[in-house]
């Protein structure tokens, strides 16, 4: 078994886990014991004081701005698409990588597809007032808690349905926020619906990007991506996880 890397940025993803993680339970104590205060915290002008929901709803915008104008601190995963990021692999196949494209995409959206039927299912409980805007609130801040979860420990979608080999290969890895933010919609606030529409904004730049240089994004086409060339190696848990299940 390889021995275990401690690079920068698993140490800042184990830091940002521990906050997330602290952020959950606060939200939830809150959750449990407040209820009704929280709902009202929710639709509360900022002109009436700001509340921790606002600074709640700040850290979330800046995540979101941090992923149109990426810094040098953030993993691979992300500053893939920047130009800077690219190293060509010389001699790589174009054909290769069409259809390298037309699979990722295929699968991509099957997971757009399946994550819309499931939180459709939310929004459902929601309109008949059987969920109500706290709940969505737990929801969201709990795909937040999800996030990390699945970059570092284990993800169903790169599991079950889009088989890359990391994160750093992960053809979907922006739409983390689109995912964290969708039961935002259901709630007609401005800052709800502001963290959802942003949230859009965020994937669809993504997405515009991979259309236009998806060499960027294989790692048969850019060197970068290659194991060999990972600084990031925020792939070690989930893999010792993995090699330990496939052992029983």
């Amino acid at each position: 078994m390889p021995e275990f890397i401690r690079t920068k940025m698993m140490n800042r993803y184990m830091l940002k886990l521990a906050i997330r993680i602290l952020i959950f339970i606060v939200v939830f104590i809150f959750y449990v014991l407040h209820k009704d205060l929280l709902c009202d915290l929710m639709t509360q002008s900022i002109w009436l004081g700001i509340t921790p929901l606002h600074a709640l709803w700040m850290v979330f915008m800046l995540m979101m701005v941090t992923h149109i104008f990426p810094m040098d601190k953030l993993t691979m995963a992300l500053r893939k698409a920047e130009p800077e990021q690219y190293q060509k692999v010389k001699g790589y196949s174009e054909l290769a990588l069409y259809r390298f494209v037309r699979e990722q995409n295929i699968k991509a959206w099957n997971v757009m597809l399946v994550w819309l039927i499931f939180n459709a299912i939310f929004g459902f409980l929601y309109l008949v007032q059987i969920l109500d805007n706290a709940d969505l609130l737990m929801l969201t801040v709990f795909y937040f808690l999800c996030d990390y979860i699945c970059i570092l420990f284990y993800c169903p979608f790169q599991s079950v349905i889009m088989k890359n080999k990391c994160c750093i290969n992960c053809r979907i890895y922006d739409w983390g926020h689109f995912m964290m933010f969708t039961p935002m919609l259901f709630i007609r606030n401005f800052f709800s619906w502001s963290l959802f529409f942003t949230s859009c904004v965020v994937l669809i730049h993504w997405e515009v990007i991979y259309a236009k240089h998806p060499e960027r994004f294989w790692s048969g086409s850019n060197q970068t991506l290659q194991c060999e060339h990972c600084k990031d190696k925020t792939c070690q848990i989930k893999k010792k996880l993995s090699s330990k299940i496939s052992l029983l």
